[in-house]
């Protein structure tokens, strides 16, 4: 079963791959409140989509959950599902809940 810890794990694994790709002086501090999208993101939008494609591969590659997190509703929120680690922590577990696999 699918719960905010491993979903928040499945996060901050991306972002530890991420931090494997950038140099020590770019590290990104990993946490609930670590922005990913904004004027405050420690990462650019060419992470952003990679942090993306890492957490989709993961619920859907190891755990089954086919679930796009870039569809028309995520992008047309007045708050952004990707702000932040929780923001995106939260979004997930709504998209599990309803069922809504991005179809």
């Amino acid at each position: 079963m699918m719960n905010e810890a491993l979903i928040q794990q499945i996060i901050f694994d991306a972002l530890e791959s991420l931090n494997t790709e950038l140099p020590d002086d770019k590290q990104i501090a990993i946490g609930p409140d670590t922005p990913l999208f904004g004027s405050n993101a420690e990462i650019d939008s060419l992470s952003l989509v990679s942090l993306i494609v890492d957490v989709e591969t993961a619920l859907n590659g190891e755990h089954d959950l086919e679930i796009s997190l870039t569809d028309d509703r995520a992008m047309t929120r007045e708050i952004s599902p990707f702000s932040d680690v929780r923001a995106l922590k939260e979004y997930v577990l709504e998209l599990i809940k309803e069922g809504s696999h991005g179809n």
